[in-house]
């Protein structure tokens, strides 16, 4: 098991949580994240590193695939979506592989401390953990990434 992550290029993303926007970005990456029951700190700085520095951007120049949203000083909006890890039982989702909502809130909130230390604060978005959000995803290309942690390169 690894921590995933759908990673879209976006030209700007919102999470609305009961007709309030609770996060919103304009240029950057839109990241849903999915946590396992397995996942650790390693996991965390993998995926941290995989989001600020993956080359998804065009340099100033026009280089395609040159610059990461550090580089670019872009903005990044999570959204935690335990959903990643339903796995179909005849037609019915099972989530036994997620990690428990009593464990994974305090993982994601690290996991969004270690964003927020490892690029800008105010450059970090989030959605309402648990709670039911309207994600509206401007996808830019559209570039969608997938990424599990334990992939490691």
């Amino acid at each position: 098991l690894a921590m995933r992550a759908v990673i879209q290029k976006v030209t700007k993303a919102s999470v609305t949580v009961g007709g309030e926007i609770v996060g919103s970005i304009n240029r950057g990456l839109c990241v849903l994240v999915g946590i396992s029951r397995e996942d650790g700190a390693d996991d965390v700085e993998y995926i941290t590193r995989k989001i600020l520095n993956t080359r998804l951007f065009a340099s100033e120049e026009g280089k395609k695939w040159d610059k990461g949203v550090k580089d670019m000083n872009l903005e990044v909006l999570c959204v935690s979506q335990f959903t990643l890890y339903g796995y179909l039982k005849g037609n019915s989702l099972d989530f036994h592989v997620a990690m428990s909502p009593d464990k994974a809130k305090p993982f994601y909130e690290e996991f969004l401390a270690t964003l927020r230390r490892n690029y800008q604060d105010d450059k970090i978005e989030d959605g309402r953990f648990g709670a039911m959000m309207s994600v509206s995803i401007e996808n830019d290309g559209p570039v969608t990434i997938l990424l599990d942690s334990k992939k490691r390169d």
